[in-house]
């Protein structure tokens, strides 16, 4: 093994649980129009915010019984799809969590300066 792939084999998994703690904000943020899941993935992708469907559908399962997103099933288009969107709730829990963000991003810039 490499010197360089063992380090990032010891980097992953703070990487990826640094990421695991903001993809909620990250989903609600683009659910204020409706989206289903494969066009989430690409509009999140777009904002190089990489989500794979092993991630994203159990999240949206969470956020729905959460009460923070609401669904709909459309039927008219040649596949079934279902639909996500944030509700009042969820747009409320989005505000605070930016609102602590910004508060840790404050306050690391300070520990890490």
């Amino acid at each position: 093994m490499t010197e360089e792939k063992a380090y990032h084999e010891l980097l992953d998994p703070y990487l990826q649980e640094l990421r695991r703690g903001l993809i909620v904000m990250a989903v609600l943020s683009q659910l204020s129009e409706p989206q289903y899941g494969y066009s989430l993935i690409k509009q999140l992708d777009e904002k190089q915010f990489e989500v794979d469907q092993g991630t994203l559908y159990p999240l949206l399962r969470r956020l729905e019984e959460r009460g923070l997103i609401g669904s709909d099933w459309v039927v008219d288009e040649p596949r079934p799809r279902k639909y996500y969107q944030i509700n009042p709730t969820g747009e409320a829990i989005l505000a605070d969590l930016k609102k602590e963000w910004g508060s840790l991003v404050e306050v690391l810039e300070g520990v890490l300066s």
